[in-house]
């Protein structure tokens, strides 16, 4: 009786995390095509890749546990590359795009780069 309770409750943590890494990657897809500059663009893309995947991975990892009993080692690590990986990426991305006198939006309150690049 327990049994079915506990696969019952991995079943619904399965789906959040799988709906909801749907819902990061649609909602940054959607963010990469409204918005206007490259700078919006690429944190969408970025928090669209990081909380998305991560949640697709981590439904699978747990999918492949419940239902196979099979451990991957390659799902874990895929969720610790991209969680590592795309915020550094989309920072070097943004700060070479911001060398290359890519403007900001019109309506950008600030430059915090200003003072770092002298210009």
């Amino acid at each position: 009786m327990s049994g079915t309770w506990i696969n019952l409750l991995f079943d619904i943590l399965i789906i959040f995390f799988l709906l909801s890494g749907t819902f990061f990657v649609l909602s940054g897809a959607l963010g990469v095509v409204r918005f206007k500059n490259v700078y919006l663009r690429l944190h969408a893309a970025t928090k669209s890749s990081t909380l998305g995947v991560a949640g697709l991975m981590l439904g699978a990892f747990l999918f492949m546990l419940t239902e196979h009993g099979i451990i991957s080692g390659k799902l874990l690590l895929g969720i610790l590359f991209v969680l590592i990986t795309a915020p550094v990426s989309a920072h070097m991305i943004g700060r070479a795009a911001y060398k290359s006198d890519v403007p900001l939006s019109k309506e950008a309150v600030r430059d915090d780069y200003k003072k770092t690049f002298n210009k």
